[in-house]
């Protein structure tokens, strides 16, 4: 193929450029040969004119097309040369943000100085067991190749990690033994892993430092060979490290620090432990201050102090030790402070109690005369004698530095002496892999010792990676059976044997070292001598005599000869080191004891780097020859010594590279400097590794892959049914040239470019079938539009014609319309203008007459009004005349009249002076004494009778004449006293008259009073209308509250609605979460078991059996699987019975899982009694507390603290009926399976809404109780206060005002009690009436009945409105409440949602547990006490039935008539149960299931036949209510299970089938159990056959466990099946044939550790689909179990096709997208197919949907990132921009995801709260459940094979 056809025009190059390395242009016109000038068009918009070296007349270098551009290997681009690698690495950086490209066997990794999250456990588990081409470029699919071939071939592995400082070399290292321990695992329980993993943040404190290209630089070389046992576990490591840069303690550059572990300690100074130190600032030391950075941004040196202790402590170090190094740390830095002073030119001194070198001595034990001695002098020895010299200042300051250098240099030799012995195994090694972590090649302006040595050893590398390019290169050819030429590569053996040969530049060197007087000068000099003009890798500069340049396989490095000498001896005093060896500190000797042998013998330079070798645990022992030999080793030879070592070590594995490229020097993320990538790609072996594929074929594809890529440029003649010889047919026609390519055996090897010209013509080819298909559609398109456009012209026609007749004919009926308007127009005008002027004249005329008559008007009114006037005049003046007179008359008749008054006064005066007038003034007197005279006359009469007694007695009684004159005496006083009397009777009537007048006062009170009785009555009958006022207001306002709280109720109940759905569905993922939780610890616990029975069952072939051999055959090994992996002898051991176990067995039948969950569960019982005893304890003192405060309130508080402790008491009462409700509603949900919970008639919904009912129901309830308690408290709190509230004037005023602030009833009642006070006398005794009592008792009556309506009025208007009051109060209260509890609930977060329910639940469930504990407990007494006396109530009904039989005799016996074959007899009635014998259980559990094949006998049986004979003998052993036996039987049931798991734990059908009848036998243990709920579908016949005496709830759960285990068995056994056909089937094969057009690829797939198994297919997965299901429904399943067994598998497909395709940027197409829809509808079909599609199988595939749907969506517009945000719900933000950057266009009509776009996919998915993992779990198995699924089979009816062997058994 000649030139002239691949630069045509339009064809793109690159060319050099000084600022971007290599530029791209496009040709403007074809070359022709011969000419010297290329006419480009740069992208920048530029010509230019190319001219062409004449000499060479080299053309510039093709760009690949763009669908090459991207991909994961280097070596897969059709042009293969500099600027297309810069390009591609630039491109996957910059654009995909991919930091990791392969180059053939290389992984070139570019720094992106940003944390990514691609490191995770999940993406260690994506590339684990994956084939290293398979995936896109990543260090573990590295680490994961280099670990299968360590266990495929029995090879051990390297991986060397090199390139410059700030490339990320000890990351990358650390990221790859990273991978090792998780994949791996370990063998022992030391978590040896850990312990590797720890030793990384020891190293890097103690070795690694802060340099202007890198904060974290490794100043050494580290070599870590991690040991793996012969099941490829972890079993420890060992590290080698090389040239420790020693200078750098002494001395660092401007912005560059000391090594990490020396500002830790100075940021940790303040510690009590470190104060002994005396440390302070990093800037007080002279060993930290030089490079003026002591911080480094981001890093807090106290916190990485704290980590590397920590990783000490975990490695062992003890913390003396830790404290020794410290030490000693401290002493290096107040060694740097000690200062010199100068004597003269040859001596100086250290200044006396220099307090530095005091420090110093103290910290390192030593004396300190003897130390400042040996500083300031040196020790001479010759042949006879021995000198001590004194050294100038310089002298002395340098061999201070030595000292530091060299001491440090021993401790970081104990350290890593310490970290290799504490990860040393005692167990052998079988094989390792080391990790390299190397430098890379330097170049510096000023390059001396330690750069040479850094480039020998690089030059060593690259002689190495050369050879082993060459090797893979030429197998390929080899195995493919190709003709091929030894191809020619760069060897730089000559440059190895300028440096390490005889006389080589080491070889000088080490000889001028000998030399006495031997100096740089004398040895640049013999190198020019030996080498100049004579090695062409050698060359002088011009301008020195004290450098040399070495031409290395990267650039040409030019060394000065400075210090080499110097360095290469790297001179310590042997005085000081004594010094040190005399320390009374026991760590420091022990730096020392190799000194010995020699005093430096893994030194390096003075000033530069130290090599340091592995130092062996025993220290070996040499003759004293063999000490002073070794003493004269230089540096430079025993680096030599120790690189041969490896490189020997290199040699014995198998290498795998990783080339670190550092993007830019300014540390920038994701920024790309092209000339410094060149030239580290140029350095590190990268682009000698493309020259050497370029020299052969390095395009490589298969026929098949060829043939569809291709199959465009061939004609329908040219296929063939052999794909090969097509391929071979369309070869010769399109590529004429046959060196271009070669026919392998499966593969076709082209030359450099002939990809590109082959995907040009088919480019070519397409074009001119999309401009054919163009140009037809565009025809058509556009005489549709002709036609389209005709038809609207006519239309358009039609129309503005007809517009234009009805315009004019509107035109003229508006002409004639406005000759109408202008004739009746300018009539009404003219008719206007009349009436104005008609109307303006009679205004006039009217206006002028009134005017006239208005003046003749006022001139009659005047004359009118002067004539009134002069009447009124003249008529007041006769009225005044008149007056006058009379004034004077009456004035004298006045006169007159006076004077006749006086006199008649005077008369009237006189006469009121006369008897007569006082007799009418006294004529009620003159009665009283008439009366009073009456009464003297009848005393009178009294009197004279007597006289006459006393007369006629005289004579006869003469003797009492003297007693008649007493009498008459007596008489006498008599008679005074009655006119005694008489003043009396004076002084009573005028008593009368002052009672008449209080009685009138009385009655006008009685009269005041009854006015105010009225008003007062008035007024209550106000103050009671205005409270019925009030009542009906606030009936009115409770009926308005009622219709809210009615509103509020349905709202709530909307909201309740949606949010219990919603709750439910949190409650949902929360019991999955917590299934799995459980799941996932039994699964964990079942691993630790079987791992002990595997230790037990090891530890028994150790002693009998010699060890099993062990090799690793499947690819996907990880510690996981591992654990489920067994030997075959092992197996064949477990088929064998062990006598020594069955007395075991027999001596222990506790069912262990049992007790360990028994014991686990009281343990969490404790500890939650705990937790609740500690809660009630806090809340007792919150009660004292509140307590306490209550007291101090006032008293009145009393009612309304007892109405609030009753209020929390009903809510308390309330809120335990809701989690009780709510707890049956769990259990509903329970019950059923997701997707039906929440739809409407289901169980669970129904419980919901009768629930809901209950509650409001429940609510209104409490809401009355709040009521009654209310009142009652009113009425107690009324009780105990004073009854007499009638005589309490202050109450009562306080009730009347609190009812109404009337004033007016205050003073009345008021006034009434001060007048009941103010009479004290006894006014019933005043007259003989009472008139005046009765009045003052009706008063008092009248009062009390009034008082008494008053009151009781008050009181119920009281009650009423409290009551009213009090409602609305606890209606306001629960509306608070519940929107208190619904804003709490809506505010607080999912997580704390569900922990407060769950807080709650937990609290519910422990007071319900303890309870039942109790209950349980009790009855568990009275159980045995019934058991006790129903067997001695058996013993006596055996012993009278024994009694029976021996009353009757032997005669009676032998009489009866016996018929032993003629009588007829029904069937026997079966009971159901089984009956065997106890010392036949273990041949039960052996026939059963030890030996029972699922594919054998299990076929033929009805399925789940083994469980229904299990029960049934255990419904045997329970109707013997023999507990052994029961107890017995379910353990050797479950072990015997656990034990067949175990040994085929990997046949699906074994699984299945135990899995199908584990279920089955927990089902009938609830079926049967007798609880009421699990017999609701049972037939009566089936109720008569529960358990009577046992309830095995205990063991249900275990069977509920052991189902568990095996679910989860059975979804590891399917993963492992489908796993290897899913990426095939799923991505890689084409179902839809010619849709997906291969992407040319280099096909540099690594080897797999399996063999080659041909291709998976999608039918190959359906087929497997398809054998699971009917092997489960064949094995009698429960549906809903299979159901989850699908949804599981369609999760498995689902995650691991979307990892695949998130790590696999050759997937990510348009074309690839259809495939995966159209494979993931073809599962969907066969769901339907299964009718398995309300499995949830299908939202699994959510994800890989849109994950589809997104590779074929338009990716541009704003719009369409709006579509793909709305769309991609399902993937998380991370997966989507993946997606996007991984998407490759597979044809050239395709255009690639703008950056911008993604960055505005970015933008919108910002606020999205998702996981930002990467991939989904694989491994994630969902929480499995068993619904119950009761059995419609008869027990009785159940017959029993002879094939299981299971004679021994009867039925019953």
């Amino acid at each position: 193929m000649a030139a002239s056809e691949l630069y045509t025009k339009f064809a793109r190059v690159w060319i050099p450029d000084p600022e971007e390395v290599w530029k791209s242009a496009e040709l403007l016109k074809d070359y022709k040969p011969g000419d010297k000038v290329l006419l480009l068009h740069l992208e920048e918009g530029k010509d230019l004119e190319y001219r062409l070296d004449p000499k060479t007349k080299e053309l510039p270098h093709l760009r690949n097309p763009d669908i090459l551009v991207g991909e994961n290997d280097l070596t897969a681009l059709s042009y293969l040369h500099e600027p297309a690698v810069l390009h591609n690495l630039r491109v996957r950086f910059i654009d995909s943000k991919l930091i990791y490209t392969y180059c053939g066997i290389v992984l070139v990794a570019i720094n992106p100085y940003e944390q990514l999250p691609i490191y995770g456990e999940d993406i260690i588990n994506a590339y684990s067991g994956q084939n290293m081409g398979d995936m896109d470029p990543h260090i573990f699919a590295v680490a994961e190749e280099a670990y299968k071939q360590m266990a495929r071939d029995e090879r051990n592995q390297s991986i060397i990690v090199s390139g410059e400082s700030g490339a990320g070399k000890t990351v990358s290292a650390k990221y790859a033994m990273r991978y090792f321990a998780t994949v791996s695992g370990s063998a022992s329980e030391a978590n040896v892993e850990e312990k590797v993993l720890a030793s990384n943040p020891i190293m890097e404190s103690i070795g690694n430092a802060k340099t202007t290209r890198n904060d974290n630089s490794s100043r050494f070389g580290k070599y870590i060979e991690i040991g793996f046992d012969k099941r490829y576990r972890i079993i420890g490591a060992n590290m080698r490290t090389y040239l420790l840069e020693k200078s750098r303690v002494v001395f660092q550059a401007e912005e560059e620090r000391n090594y990490h572990i020396f500002y830790q300690l100075c940021a940790s100074a303040k510690l009590p432990e470190f104060k002994m130190l005396r440390l302070g600032n990093a800037d007080d030391f002279n060993y930290t201050q030089q490079g003026g950075s002591p911080v480094i941004e981001g890093v807090d040196d106290a916190k990485e102090m704290a980590h590397t202790r920590q990783a000490c402590t975990l490695l062992g170090i003890s913390e003396s030790h830790q404290m020794g190094i410290f030490r000693i740390l401290a002493g290096i830095l107040h060694l740097g402070n000690v200062g010199f002073t100068s004597r003269d030119a040859d001596s100086c001194t250290i200044p006396p109690k220099h307090e530095p070198l005091c420090i110093f001595c103290d910290l390192m034990g030593v004396d300190y005369e003897e130390m400042c001695h040996w500083l300031c002098h040196r020790k001479l020895a010759t042949a006879t004698e021995t000198y001590i010299k004194p050294i100038s200042k310089l002298q002395a300051t340098n061999a201070r530095d030595a000292l530091a250098k060299h001491i440090y240099a021993k401790l970081f030799n104990w350290i890593v002496d310490n970290v290799n012995q504490a990860l040393h195994s005692a167990v052998k090694q079988h094989s390792f892999i080391g990790v390299l972590d190397i430098y890379g090649f330097e170049t510096f302006e000023i390059n001396s010792f330690e750069q040479f040595c850094i480039n020998y050893a690089n030059e060593k590398l690259q002689q190495q990676f050369n050879m082993h390019v060459f090797k893979l290169e030429q197998e390929e050819y080899m195995k493919e059976q190709i003709p091929w030429t030894l191809i020619d590569f760069y060897d730089n053996q000559p440059c190895i044997n300028l440096i390490e040969s005889k006389l080589g530049i080491l070889d000088l060197l080490d000889e001028e070292c000998k030399m006495p007087k031997g100096t740089d000068d004398t040895w640049a000099q013999k190198l020019y001598n030996t080498h100049l003009n004579k090695c062409t890798l050698f060359e002088k500069p011009r301008l020195s005599n004290k450098a040399f340049i070495i031409q290395h396989f990267a650039d040409k490095v030019e060394y000065q000869c400075e210090g080499f000498l110097e360095k290469n001896k790297d001179t310590v005093f042997e005085e000081q080191i004594k010094v040190l060896k005399s320390s009374k500190f026991k760590m420091l000797p022990e730096l020392f004891q190799d000194d010995e042998k020699a005093i430096s013998p893994t030194s390096a330079t003075s000033s530069g780097r130290t090599l340091l070798t592995r130092t062996p645990a025993k220290p070996t022992k040499g003759r004293p020859g063999q000490m002073a030999k070794e003493h004269k080793k230089t540096v430079g030879h025993q680096f030599r010594n120790s690189l041969h070592l490896l490189m020997e070590t290199l040699n014995a594995t198998t290498p795998h590279y990783v080339r670190c490229i550092k993007p830019n020097d300014f540390k920038f993320p994701f920024t790309f400097d092209e000339k410094r990538a060149v030239q580290q790609l140029r350095a590190c072996g990268v682009l000698e590794t493309i020259r050497i594929s370029a020299a052969g074929f390095p395009s490589r594809w298969t026929y098949q892959e060829f043939f569809s890529r291709y199959r465009v440029l061939m004609k329908q003649k040219d296929v063939l049914s052999d794909r090969k010889q097509t391929c071979k047919n369309v070869l010769e026609k399109l590529i004429l040239d046959k060196d271009k390519y070669q026919f392998g055996k499966t593969k076709i090897f082209f030359r450099a470019g002939q990809v590109a010209y082959l995907e040009k013509l088919r480019a070519d080819k397409l074009r001119a079938a999309c401009i054919r298909i163009q140009k037809t559609i565009r025809g058509w398109l556009l005489r549709k539009k002709y036609l389209r456009m005709r038809k609207a012209a006519i239309t358009v026609q039609r129309y503005v014609r007809g517009y234009q007749a009805r315009c004019y004919a509107k035109f003229l009926r508006r002409t004639k319309a406005a000759t109408i308007i202008q004739k009746y127009w300018r009539m009404f005008v003219v008719c206007r203008r009349y009436k104005i002027r008609r109307a303006a004249t009679i205004i006039l005329q009217s206006y002028l007459r009134g005017f006239l008559a208005r003046n003749r008007y006022r001139k009659i009114l005047r004359e009118h009004k002067a004539v009134i006037i002069q009447k009124r005049v003249r008529g007041w003046l006769a009225r005044t005349h008149y007056k006058r007179s009379m004034h004077a008359i009456i004035y004298l008749q006045c006169c007159f009249r006076r004077m006749m008054a006086k006199r008649e006064l005077k008369k009237l005066k006189i006469e009121a002076r006369s008897v007569e007038r006082y007799k009418k003034l006294h004529i009620g007197m003159e009665n009283k004494i008439m009366q009073l005279q009456r009464k003297v006359d009848e005393q009178n009469k009294d009197y004279k009778c007597l006289v006459e007694k006393l007369t006629n007695l005289e004579g006869i009684y003469n003797s009492e004449t003297e007693k008649l004159r007493s009498d008459l005496e007596r008489l006498q006083l008599s008679e005074e006293e009655a006119k005694v009397a008489t003043g009396r009777v004076l002084s009573l009537q005028e008593e009368i008259a002052k009672l008449r007048k209080d009685l009138e006062q009385t009655r006008s009170e009685k009269k005041c009073i009854e006015e105010r009785a009225d008003q007062y009555k008035q007024e209550t009958e106000q103050l009671v209308s205005n409270l019925k006022e009030e009542n009906t207001l606030l009936k009115q306002e409770k009926e308005a509250l009622n219709h809210r709280i009615v509103e509020q109720a349905k709202e709530m109940t909307e909201t309740m609605e949606k949010k219990l759905v919603e709750e439910t569905k949190q409650l949902e993922l929360d019991l999955n979460d917590e299934r799995l939780r459980y799941q996932n610890l039994l699964n964990e616990f079942s691993r630790l078991e079987e791992r002990y029975d595997d230790l037990k069952e090891e530890m028994t072939l150790m002693v009998h059996v010699p060890k099993p051999g062990h090799k690793r055959t499947d690819s996907t090994h990880s510690s996981n699987e591992s654990e489920y992996t067994f030997s075959s002898e092992i197996a064949e051991m477990e088929d064998i019975p062990s006598r020594t176990e069955e007395p075991s067995e027999k001596k222990v039948p506790l069912d262990m899982s049992l007790f360990l969950k028994l014991q686990k569960r009281v343990t969490e019982l404790e500890q939650e009694k705990q937790m609740m005893q500690d809660e009630l304890d806090r809340k007792e003192e919150q009660v004292l507390r509140s307590k306490a405060k209550e007291e101090e309130r006032p008293q009145i508080r009393g009612a309304e603290l007892e109405y609030e402790s009753l209020k929390r008491q009903e809510l308390e009462s309330e809120n335990k009926k809701l989690k009780n409700e709510l707890n049956e509603l769990r259990k509903a949900l329970s019950e059923k399976s997701a997707p039906e919970v929440t739809a409407p008639g289901a169980p669970a919904y129904r419980v919901l809404m009768e629930q809901l009912t209950s509650v409001s129901e429940e609510l209104d309830v409490r809401k009355e109780e709040v009521l009654i308690l209310r009142s009652q408290l009113v009425s107690q709190k009324e009780a105990i206060q004073p009854k007499n509230t009638m005589t309490d004037s202050t109450i009562l005023l306080e009730d009347v005002q609190k009812m109404k602030d009337k004033g007016e009833i205050a003073q009345a009642y008021i006034g009434l009690k001060e007048t009941n006070r103010s009479s004290a006398l006894d006014y019933h005794e005043l007259n003989e009436d009472g008139e005046l009592w009765l009045v003052y008792e009706g008063l008092k009556q009248a009062n009390r009945l009034l008082e008494s309506q008053l009151q009781s009025q008050k009181r119920s208007h009281e009650n009423e409105a409290e009551a009213l009051r009090g409602e609305i109060q606890s209606l306001k209260e629960e509306n608070n409440r519940q929107q208190q509890l619904l804003a709490q609930n809506l505010q607080l977060p999912p997580e704390a949602r569900i922990e407060a329910s769950l807080q709650h639940e937990i609290t519910r469930l422990t007071n319900e547990n303890l309870d039942l504990m109790e209950q349980l407990e009790k009855q568990d007494k009275t159980v045995r006490k019934l058991k006790k006396q129903l067997k001695v109530f058996a013993k006596k009904i055996g012993e009278l039935e024994v009694g029976q039989m021996e009353n009757i005799s032997p005669g009676q016996i032998i009489d009866e008539p016996i018929r032993p074959v003629n009588i007829p007899r029904k069937e026997k009635d079966f009971q159901g149960m089984l009956e065997y014998k106890k010392e036949d259980e273990q041949k039960l559990v052996k026939n059963l299931i030890l030996e029972l094949k699922p594919r054998g006998v299990a076929v033929n049986l009805i399925p789940g036949l083994p469980a229904y004979i299990l029960f049934m003998c255990v419904r045997h052993a329970d109707y013997l209510n023999d507990d052994q036996k029961v107890r017995s039987l379910l353990t050797s049931t479950i072990n015997s299970i656990k034990k067949v798991l175990k040994k085929r734990g990997d046949d699906f059908e074994t699984v299945s089938f135990w899995l199908s009848n584990t279920c089955r036998f927990l089902h009938c243990l609830k079926q049967y159990s007798g609880e009421e709920g699990f017999m609701k579908h049972n037939t009566s016949r089936q109720n008569e056959h529960c358990l009577t005496n046992f309830d095995l709830a205990e063991y249900r759960q275990v069977l509920s466990d052991l189902a568990i285990q095996i679910y989860q068995q059975l979804v590891r056994v399917l993963e492992n099946i489908l796993q290897p056909m899913i990426v095939s089937g799923m991505l890689e094969h084409e179902t839809i044939q010619g849709v997906s057009g291969v992407k040319p690829t280099g096909l540099r797939k690594r080897t797999s550790s399996i063999a080659d198994e041909g291709t998976y297919t999608l039918d190959s997965i359906l087929r497997q689909l398809n054998s699971f299901h009917s092997v489960m429904c064949q094995h009698g399943m429960d549906p809903e179990l299979i159901k989850q067994v699908v949804k599981q598998m369609f999760y498995i497909v689902g995650a691991i096709t979307l990892n695949n395709l998130l790590l696999r940027k050759d997937m990510c197409s348009w074309s690839k997208g259809m495939q995966i829809r159209y494979n993931v509808s073809q599962l969907e079909e066969w769901l339907r197919d299964k009718n398995l599609m309300n499995s949830g199988a299908k939202e699994t595939l959510e994800p890989l949907i849109q994950a589809a749907q997104l590779l074929q969506v338009k990716k541009k517009t704003d719009d369409d990132a709006e579509a793909i945000c709305s769309m991609c719900n399902a993937l998380t933000t991370a997966q989507i921009v993946k997606v996007l950057n991984l998407y490759t266009p597979v044809n050239e009509f395709e255009e690639r995801v703008s950056v911008s776009f993604i960055r505005t996919i970015q933008m919108r998915l910002r606020d999205r709260k998702d996981s930002p993992q990467l991939l989904m779990d694989a491994k994630h198995i969902f929480p499995v459940t068993f619904p119950f699924n009761p059995s419609s089979l008869a027990l009785e009816t159940i017959q029993i094979p002879a094939s299981l062997g299971l004679g021994f058994i009867s039925r019953v």
